[in-house]
């Protein structure tokens, strides 16, 4: 057994981030504004090659943010996966409205096909409305989560959304650097297909600032809005004029020193991503009994998180507790939304995949700082397990 402690997804902070927060420290601008913010979105936008990057108190803050923009009022609904973290769909509830949950396809996204389905049969669209025919509630906007760095089929999804007048708001939290690399949208970056893009920047994310998110949008006066708010709407700051009702969601200039240093490693982090999956391929590959899910074909994911499916058995729980006494943390997939306790009443459509999914997937070692031979060991401990079981 190995002495050393193998994390799930820890940050990795061996460029200038001490440096930069060191200097923010020192020049005591550690608050909602100072350069770093400015140089953290300028640096942010330019790598997605968008125009403009807001700098948010977190990846939730942004969800609300675009969920409000979007036009989201109270007693409407609003399209969700059940397969995500519990932060992409609690904003639904921030603006008064209810989530609808949908199943995931093989790339844990949302599933076009059912989504679909969904939006045409269940559903009535008339003078450029889209109304529940079970809850008669209008149906506003569409909440796409791009799973654990997988782009969601977002080359299906966006005509759906477009014929039926939806808002399409991507939480692509996890999926950072991700982008298509054939077809309509060749080169273009996770959170840039739709309406909004909402980023984290939580510790286990493939770049942190301690907490912090990002905005994106293709409407830039919907994003110098949403900025407006996101700072107390103030109108006249010298005299504390404020013109509507606004939001304490600002980035600090701390975090945004400590994003800074980040950023500039943003590269080589995905590199590493990349490179530790293929070796977990490689070494899974003689094993039946499980399976890395893979990406999605004509795309190029930031690889955040390695999900691997256990073939020969849905009892995940014995299996970490195992590993965790290898000193290897691993996790479960998120408990499904839909059976939460504060939406248990919210509807669903045809939900299986995710429940599957949920059943048989556990989430293995991926930091940025994870060796090789830490690869290995989590590898071969895995195999033991796996297939010691088949010969039982």
């Amino acid at each position: 057994m190995s002495t050393k402690f193998i994390p799930l997804s820890v940050p990795n902070l061996k460029g200038n981030e001490l440096k930069y927060v060191t200097h923010a420290v020192e020049t005591e601008w550690v608050s909602s504004g100072g350069q770093y913010i400015i140089d953290f979105e300028t640096q942010f936008a330019d790598f997605l090659d968008a125009p403009k990057a807001v700098a948010v108190q977190s990846g939730t803050a942004a969800l609300h943010l675009a969920l409000m923009e979007a036009g989201v009022q109270p007693g409407e609904e609003v399209i969700a996966p059940t397969l995500t973290f519990i932060a992409a769909v609690n904003p639904i509830r921030y603006c008064g409205a209810e989530p609808v949950f949908m199943d995931c396809d093989d790339s844990l996204c949302m599933d076009p096909v059912k989504l679909k389905r969904f939006l045409t049969k269940e559903c009535t669209f008339d003078n450029g409305i889209l109304t529940n025919n079970k809850t008669g509630k209008r149906i506003r906007a569409l909440v796409v989560v791009h799973v654990f760095g997988n782009i969601a089929d977002m080359e299906a999804i966006i005509p759906i959304a477009e014929a039926l007048d939806l808002a399409v708001i991507e939480d692509a939290t996890e999926a950072l650097g991700s982008k298509y690399v054939t077809g309509k949208y060749e080169g273009v970056h996770a959170g840039l297909y739709g309406d909004y893009g909402a980023f984290s920047f939580n510790g286990n994310k493939i770049m942190t600032t301690g907490g912090g998110g990002m905005l994106v949008a293709k409407n830039n006066e919907h994003l110098n809005h949403m900025q407006h708010i996101s700072t107390q709407a103030k109108e006249n700051p010298v005299n504390f004029i404020h013109d509507e009702v606004g939001y304490n969601y600002r980035l600090t200039n701390l975090q945004a020193a400590l994003g800074l240093g980040q950023i500039e490693q943003l590269n080589d982090f995905i590199q590493t991503k990349h490179d530790n999956y293929a070796y977990y391929l490689e070494l899974f590959k003689d094993n039946p009994n499980v399976e890395l899910v893979p990406f999605r074909e004509g795309t190029e994911s930031n690889k955040w998180f390695y999900a691997l499916y256990i073939k020969n058995r849905a009892d995940i729980q014995a299996i970490m507790d195992q590993l965790q006494a290898s000193n290897i943390q691993t996790r479960p997939i998120w408990g499904l939304i839909h059976q939460q306790k504060p939406y248990q009443k919210n509807e669903s459509f045809e939900i299986s995949k995710a429940i599957d999914y949920s059943q048989h997937i556990i989430n293995i070692p991926c930091s940025t700082n994870l060796s090789k031979e830490d690869v290995a060991y989590v590898a071969a401990c895995i195999n033991k397990l796996t297939l010691e079981e088949e010969s039982l």
